[in-house]
């Protein structure tokens, strides 16, 4: 098969998930009463699943909901390493926070890998999971000071690091670091059967069931859409961006970046490792048990979610990278992430603020999730069970200090309000035809409208302004969305929800009272 062809055939299919593709459907049911728990987790991701599993070990009442289907977003859509190694962060983090902290955050990190590591052994799970060294290297010479730094400051910290000027992969590199005893699996075969685990010991498990509210007062609630209410003690949001904020302000310290993955068959083995480099572009490797063999994951290509509306070409940077670096012998899957970014790099996990004690978030994990998420599950365990955790100073997310990431701050708000207000004056196209497959911002009646045609022929048009905090929605050409530029909500070509923070479905033109006529699109 010719590059040109299996490259043709990857596009001519929507972006699929391998994690999701290669696993059973879920089955579990909507929430349609009012019930009373003792811990309400809202997010059945990697986050949800592991507390809910740990929550009822210590004996108490847990109900776990879900928009969607569990394990079926940001944790079906990762790379699926386990590792504290999140970049050349060690070395920034000392600086920044100081040594307590930065230790704080690999020890986490480093625990989580192990509790994963013991949870797939004790409980017999197959899950792919196997222990791998993760490297970062370098090609560029500007980098090798970074990587040498970094080396020195993991070590300090307790972590198992080594300087390496050679790896295992087909080309020359000028410096590297290696971590050992890290790890990989499959995300969806582990939370599945955990899932399944918890719900036969009386966890209650929802699906297609969004909450749009949490009641805050001497009981809590979590409200869904539907108007049914989980009274609760305690509630843990771990919704991936925090879909309730509390007064927390996470709007305004996060932001939104996308990634892009392809996973591709060679004519040769992976070489033993999990593989990232320093510079950019970001390319992620690692292999992956399929069928009677094996496959490569290859991922990056990262920026805002809505900086970029021909998505496809991301996914061919990848293609182009993989046949420069490999003998591709056919393409599998691609699909994309969306990881939430917090400003200093260090996740907020903990209370939601400091006037919620019984409200708790895990979010801002960058790229790092199944292990973040674990080591999040794992510090609110303790706070609810003990009241503190040895590891809360460092990810505590009411922490004030951000001297060291205040440009940060400034720059992610300035390129919201960018959003919110040149969303709003940027004129659309008065006079358009949409062909088959096209989707743009165009203005009928004065309005401002997203339409889309689809490969039938069939018009869907949507108000493009955000349903969260109002931004104007961007064209997602290679995943036919709207996308937000300012928090990450995505919307399907109907409006309905694919990513949060939004929790209300997009308005639509025809229920206005002006109807729309489709047939002026051509």
């Amino acid at each position: 098969m010719s590059n040109r062809k299996f490259v043709n055939e990857i596009f001519n299919t929507p972006p699929k998930s391998y994690w999701i593709d290669s696993t059973a459907e879920t089955n579990y049911p909507v929430l349609d009463k009012n019930i009373n728990v003792d811990i309400a987790i809202i997010g059945g991701g990697i986050v949800g699943i592991t507390a809910a599993y740990l929550l009822q070990k210590e004996g108490f009442k847990v109900a776990v909901i879900e928009a969607n289907k569990i394990a079926h977003g940001t944790s079906a859509h990762t790379t699926a390493k386990i590792t504290s190694q999140h970049g050349l962060i060690y070395n920034n983090l000392k600086k920044q926070m100081g040594e307590d902290k930065a230790k704080q955050y690999a020890e986490a990190n480093e625990s989580a890998i192990r509790f994963i590591e013991n949870t797939v052994k004790e409980n017999n799970i197959d899950c792919d999971f196997s222990l791998k060294s993760a490297y970062i290297y370098t090609k560029d010479n500007n980098y090798i000071k970074a990587i040498e730094d970094e080396v020195d400051a993991a070590k300090s910290l307790g972590i198992d690091a080594y300087y390496m000027k050679e790896i295992p992969l087909p080309f020359t590199v000028k410096a590297a670091i290696r971590f050992d005893n890290q790890a990989q699996f499959h995300p969806r075969k582990y939370l599945l059967a955990i899932s399944n685990e918890i719900s036969n010991k009386g966890v209650k498990i929802f699906e297609n069931t969004r909450a749009v509210d949490i009641e805050e007062g001497d009981e809590l609630s979590v409200v869904t859409e539907k108007g049914f209410k989980i009274h609760a003690k305690r509630i843990i949001i771990s919704t991936h961006f925090p879909f309730y904020d509390g007064k927390g302000f996470y709007f305004s310290r996060m932001y939104v970046e996308k990634s892009y993955i392809i996973a591709i068959k060679t004519n040769e083995p992976f070489p033993e490792g999990m593989f990232i480099n320093a510079e950019d572009p970001p390319r992620s490797m690692r292999s992956q048990r399929y069928k009677d063999g094996e496959m490569v994951i290859i991922a990056g290509e990262n920026h805002k979610v809505g900086d970029e509306t021909d998505t496809n070409s991301r996914y061919n940077n990848l293609i182009e990278f993989a046949n420069e670096t490999f003998k591709t012998q056919n393409i599998l899957y691609r699909w994309s992430a969306q990881d939430c970014m917090t400003v200093d790099d260090v996740p907020y996990i903990g209370n939601l603020t400091s006037k919620t004690p019984n409200i708790y978030v895990a979010t801002g994990f960058k790229k790092w999730g199944m292990t973040s998420g674990t080591a999040a599950a794992l510090i609110i365990k303790d706070l609810i069970v003990k009241g503190d955790s040895p590891y809360l100073p460092v990810f505590y997310p009411s922490r004030t200090d951000i001297s060291a990431s205040a440009e940060e701050f400034i720059n992610q708000n300035a390129d919201v309000v960018k959003e919110l207000v040149t969303g709003k004056l940027k004129a659309a196209p008065k006079d358009f035809k949409l062909e088959n497959g096209e989707g743009r911002a165009v203005e009928v009646d004065g309005k401002k409208i997203g339409a889309y045609k689809d490969n039938k022929g069939n018009i869907h048009m949507v108000d493009k302004t955000c349903t969260h905090l109002g931004c104007e929605l961007k064209w997602n050409d290679g995943e036919k969305s709207w996308d937000c530029p300012c928090h990450g909500s995505r919307f399907s070509i109907d409006g309905d929800i694919i990513e949060g923070p939004a929790s209300k479905p997009l308005n639509h033109p025809d229920e206005q009272p002006n109807k729309i006529n489709p047939n002026i699109f051509g």
